[in-house]
């Protein structure tokens, strides 16, 4: 629902095909991060998604013997938003769901199911199965297959869905907290070789608990209330400490399609990629996707783009994918060994590596998710130090005098973003993308500018050396130029139509 709202904000006209009528009871992701919260942001539901999830929680990774070897707290990049935030699927689904109805162009069938894909030189045609066995015929511009990792859309397209499963199965544990036990609200890998465990908070009073199935254990016995129990108790959980929700065994998948994109339709999420869930990104990864493609479609269906920017969207996002997932398979090994001597010397080597000067602090930090830097897509040559990568986002003062978020200001279009003083870019202004300027920390506020009133943007373009920057409409730099030199706007670039009016933020 993500890219309905992104999608709908947009103005756009959007079916949604979902095959369930209620949202998935179960809670499968159970952690997201700052940047998701950005992109949520800008449909306008960032703070009501909040009042439902954990934030400010540190993790401890717990070796053999039940000591800590070592304890993290993730530190912020600068989007405006908690860097680590629990969730509790379910009510964030529900948000999202109810999110679109806000828009009058965005339809969503429920308990539809797409049962065949067709696409021709205009466009692309879907046979959809609705209740009561009614057949429906859909045509569309594009088409977004956000319909998981078995995606029938996928199949049909004969697009490849390669990589490994891993052997090990393990059981998820949703339970209900009835009586809260201490730090109840602290993840904690618990790294035992005889047996690890995650061991995570998740809001609204729920928590989760995930255990390997080895090998001679009887799967379905393992799902059951008794051995769960038993399980958990290992860790101090009374019978009366919980209620038991659901439990369910799955595998983990590092999986990439071999392209997403043919034609006019477009994987996304799970139907692209699937990684293993050690540092909670496989839903973040899909609301990434969602938000690289559809201000593009917007820009395409609006005419101001052509539609070879399209293929930036794989070229953006597939090598952030395999960057985010090949860390998450990297810290699954720190949780997963089961070799007893080897996870001593683990928890020895990293313990000491905590009191290293330098290396403890990285260590601590926790925030092993890459960060977004694209190095081919839609961006200007040449390159610059700035270009592919996402401005921050402070708290920064507007022309009124209150403080508001940048990307309040920035508000999803196309803009130049220049230091105090505004350098000519005749190209830009003929298409009419506005300038905003930044002024140092203490200025008075003006129109066409903000304050930037925690100094961040000042020290972020003085890092990254450039005066005067094109920002596409995800705040991702296109170009950029020490100098404030004039600025070369993508190829066939015509929003004027709709881009051409001041800044009030």
């Amino acid at each position: 629902m993500t890219a309905a709202n992104l999608l709908g904000a947009l103005g756009l006209r959007v079916v949604v095909v979902e095959r369930d009528a209620e949202v998935y009871s179960r809670a499968r992701a159970i952690s997201t991060d700052e940047e998701v919260l950005r992109i949520w942001q800008r449909v306008g539901l960032a703070d009501r998604l909040k009042q439902d999830m954990l934030a400010g929680r540190a993790l401890d990774f717990v070796g053999t013997g039940g000591r800590t070897f070592l304890s993290a707290n993730p530190t912020p990049r600068g989007h405006g938003h908690p860097p680590q935030l629990f969730v509790y699927q379910p009510a964030l689904e529900q948000v999202l769901r109810d999110g679109v109805d806000r828009y009058p162009g965005v339809e969503v069938l429920l308990r539809h199911e797409c049962l065949r894909l067709r696409q021709d030189a205009e466009g692309a045609e879907l046979t959809v199965i609705g209740p009561d066995d009614q057949i429906r015929r859909l045509r569309a511009r594009y088409v977004i297959a956000a319909d998981g990792g078995s995606s029938p859309t996928r199949a049909q397209l004969n697009i490849g869905y390669e990589g490994r499963t891993y052997e090990d199965r393990w059981v998820v544990i949703d339970t209900e907290m009835l009586k809260p036990w201490p730090d109840h609200d602290r993840l904690r890998f618990r790294c035992d070789p005889a047996r690890p465990a995650v061991d995570c908070p998740t809001p609204l009073g729920h928590h989760r608990w995930e255990f390997p199935i080895l090998p001679g254990d009887d799967e379905r016995q393992l799902t059951t209330d008794e051995a769960i129990h038993a399980m958990v108790s290992r860790y101090g959980i009374d019978r009366d400490g919980i209620r038991i929700l659901r439990a369910t065994v799955y595998s983990h998948h590092v999986r990439f399609a071999a392209r997403f994109r043919l034609g006019r339709v477009f994987l996304a999420g799970d139907a692209a990629h699937a990684m293993p869930p050690w540092i909670g990104q496989g839903m973040a990864a899909g609301v990434r996707d969602a938000a690289n493609l559809c201000w593009k479609l917007a820009a395409v269906l609006r005419g101001e783009l052509p539609d070879p920017v399209l293929d930036t969207y794989e070229a953006e996002r597939k090598p952030h994918v395999k960057e985010v997932t090949r860390r998450a398979v990297l810290v699954g090994r720190i949780i997963t060994e089961r070799r007893p001597a080897v996870a001593r010397a683990r928890d020895v080597v990293l313990r000491a590596g905590c009191r290293v000067p330098g290396l403890g602090g990285r260590l601590v930090d926790s925030n092993w998710i890459p960060v977004a830097h694209y190095a081919e897509g839609l961006q200007a040559r040449p390159r610059t130090k700035a270009s592919g990568r996402q401005i921050p986002q402070p708290w920064v003062t507007g022309p009124d005098g209150g403080p508001v978020r940048l990307d309040e200001v920035l508000a999803g279009r196309w803009l130049l973003l220049h230091g105090v003083v505004l350098a000519p870019q005749p190209a830009w202004d003929r298409a009419g993308v506005p300038s905003l300027a930044v002024l140092p920390a203490g200025s008075r506020p003006a129109e066409g500018a903000v304050v930037d009133s925690e100094g961040v943007l000042t020290a972020w373009l003085a890092a990254h050396r450039v005066a005067c920057l094109a920002l596409r409409p995800d705040a991702y730099v296109y170009a950029g130029d020490p100098a404030g030199a004039p600025l070369p706007p993508p190829a066939g670039f015509a929003p004027a139509a709709r881009a051409a009016t001041p800044i009030t933020p």
